[in-house]
């Protein structure tokens, strides 16, 4: 299967959105096909993931259906952690590695070939808790098989589950074999207490909310290279790969502010 095209999918979203009619058929079927790959039934929203920055590129405007929050333009990665209920955390942490371990081992062709699937709870703008099955595929992936964008749907499920707990799935698409309840086996993280320096800390806080390198060294008034070297000090500190993964171990440390 080709790479999709992420300026391709996402003209063809907004023209979606604005009921437009001059949409390419073909390719209109198969992003409808790819995204109806994914969709449980129930209220749901999707936004797109740039994985390189760890950012929120584009949410659905039915997040507010959802969740109640007043512009898409507020779902964050900051916001989404924030409103994960405390106890599903550590599990959403967990399911993360695994998932970026699970596609590290797939060969290239394979990569927009699986699906993940899990649930957790997060909470609306009015205070409540509802649970969502979260479903994520890749978009858009380089010749070697580095992943750069994917889409996740988020689906309202708490009229069919309200226990506790979840388990991780890889769904195959395309023939591909599926992987159910692969959660077993706990992944077991150091407990890592103040660190970081004090910089390092600042870079972290703006990290969390979104800010690229760039910004951030325009915010702190030092030099991007500089931001850089403080970014993979602290990858190297915890011992994660990613900024994803850096800011996740942050909130499950309890490192992060949930009203910023």
């Amino acid at each position: 299967m080709p790479v999709i095209k992420f300026d391709a999918v996402k003209k063809i979203w907004y023209e979606i959105e604005k009921q437009a009619s001059e949409i390419q058929p073909e390719f209109e079927v198969d992003i409808n096909k790819r995204l109806t790959d994914i969709f449980h039934i129930g209220d749901y929203y999707y936004y797109i993931f740039h994985c390189a920055d760890a950012e929120i590129e584009f949410t659905s405007d039915s997040v507010k259906e959802v969740l109640g929050v007043e512009k898409a333009e507020v779902f964050t990665n900051h916001y989404l952690l924030s409103i994960i209920h405390p106890e599903d955390l550590p599990y959403f942490y967990d399911f993360e590695k695994r998932v970026a371990k699970f596609f590290e081992d797939l060969s290239p062709e394979k990569i927009m070939k699986y699906k993940t699937s899990y649930d957790f709870r997060v909470r609306k703008a009015d205070g409540t808790y509802i649970r969502i099955m979260h479903q994520n595929i890749v978009i858009q992936c380089n010749n070697d098989g580095a992943i750069i964008r994917t889409i996740a749907v988020h689906t309202n499920i708490s009229h069919l589950k309200n226990t506790n707990g979840s388990t991780l799935s890889f769904i195959g698409l395309d023939g591909e074999p599926s992987y159910h309840d692969v959660s077993k086996g706990p992944i077991v993280y150091p407990i890592i207490k103040d660190i970081f320096t004090k910089m390092e800390k600042k870079v972290l806080e703006q990290l969390i909310k979104g800010h690229t390198s760039k910004q951030i060294a325009d915010i702190l008034f030092i030099s991007k290279l500089t931001v850089d070297g403080h970014r993979k000090n602290m990858l190297k500190k915890t011992k994660t790969k990613t900024t994803v993964e850096l800011i996740l171990y942050s909130v499950q440390e309890n490192w992060v502010d949930e009203n910023p």
